[in-house]
């Protein structure tokens, strides 16, 4: 397989098909709908020289991500790729709905095949990049730059990461959980450590903070505090333990818990649901801290977050300062469609659906 080298994007090289590690399968049509496959020999026996435009939009307000790998693909498995026209947007382009972002002109039996492919990629990297992009912008709606750590392993196939880590870039997540998530945009995973690591020192939450200090020197320290389910009580330790060493506390308590701060403090409950990682905990985990001078240490919350409930903290002053996200940010629902518009320069296309031009499309 030939790598192809595409146009400069900016200061950015636009991603090839050396970067997607393409199934050499995609050539042989195994990734295609049948019903695709059979079109193309029809149209290689009875339309040979027809040409056809083909046209890819969405319906929602969107940020658009996959196009990088849908041009690499067409220019790695279509027939003679280079007497296709191709025209698209770029990945981090905001999008209207209805606008098209990519258009494909040549010969049916060509590039057709790959029509399910190209509207698949388009799905899921947009959605994961436009939700990301509504994350942050939640979490940046106080004017604070506060980082979005994207924590999407344990939410999908591992043969996801590479692509969702980088439309949660283009989204604007520069915080990956993982190596293969930052893999196509050039940097490292990031982490600190998870409830395994104060399981193995049975629960003490000192222990294992000066293990990983040790262990890792060069990382800031932040520590998972939420292992005793009371949080509190655990950052206080850690602080006093490590002073300016700790640079943050991460909170992961369960939907399904109530910390014990709440059983310390009954005469709170009542107006709020006290379970899992809640605003009024992470108000008195933050006036604790500053109490006893800890106000360098820096608060990260993770577990159950999406766009909404950020903006809602957000508007409430949450004393947060890093968000972990997961499982919300991986909802694929925007749908993307190709359609043939035009046969042979004349408008030729399916009713309800026409020629949608698109001054803002580049040539690939």
């Amino acid at each position: 397989m030939k790598e192809i080298e595409l146009k400069m994007q900016g200061d950015i090289k636009r991603l090839t098909n050396k970067t997607f590690k393409f199934d050499e399968r995609v050539g042989e049509g195994w990734f295609s709908a049948v019903y695709f496959l059979k079109t193309r020999e029809i149209a290689e026996k009875y339309k040979s020289d027809k040409i056809v435009t083909m046209q890819f939009f969405q319906k929602k307000h969107s940020v658009l991500c996959g196009t990088d790998e849908v041009i690499a693909l067409i220019k790695t498995f279509a027939k003679n790729p280079e007497e296709l026209d191709i025209y698209s947007l770029e990945d981090g382009d905001k999008i209207e709905p209805y606008e098209t972002v990519l258009m494909i002109t040549g010969p049916y039996q060509n590039f057709g095949h790959l029509e399910g492919l190209i509207d698949g990629i388009f799905a899921r990297r947009t959605s994961v990049a436009t939700n990301v992009y509504n994350v942050v912008k939640a979490a940046r709606q106080s004017g604070a730059q506060k980082p979005v750590i994207f924590m999407g392993d344990r939410d999908d196939h591992f043969t996801q990461q590479a692509g969702d880590g980088y439309s949660a870039y283009i989204g604007g997540s520069k915080a990956q959980a993982t190596h293969a998530m930052s893999e196509w945009w050039g940097k490292k995973g990031m982490g600190t450590m998870p409830h395994a690591l104060i399981q193995l020192f049975e629960g003490d939450v000192i222990a294992a903070t000066k293990a990983y200090q040790e262990m890792y020197p060069e990382d800031d320290l932040m520590t998972l505090v939420d292992y005793n389910n009371d949080v509190i009580t655990d950052s206080l330790k850690v602080a006093r333990e490590f002073g300016e060493d700790l640079k943050g506390v991460r909170i992961d308590t369960s939907n399904n818990m109530v910390d014990q701060h709440f059983c310390r403090h009954p005469e709170v409950m009542g107006a709020f649901d006290p379970r899992g990682v809640n605003s009024e905990l992470l108000f008195a985990l933050r006036h604790a801290l500053d109490e006893e001078g800890y106000q360098h240490v820096k608060i990260l919350a993770s577990g159950g977050f999406t766009a909404e409930k950020i903006s809602e903290y957000e508007s409430m002053d949450v004393p947060v300062d890093i968000y972990g996200v997961g499982s919300s940010l991986l909802n694929i629902h925007i749908g993307f469609t190709g359609d043939n518009v035009k046969l042979d320069d004349k408008h030729e296309a399916k009713a309800g659906r026409n020629y949608r031009p698109n001054p803002r499309l580049e040539k690939a």
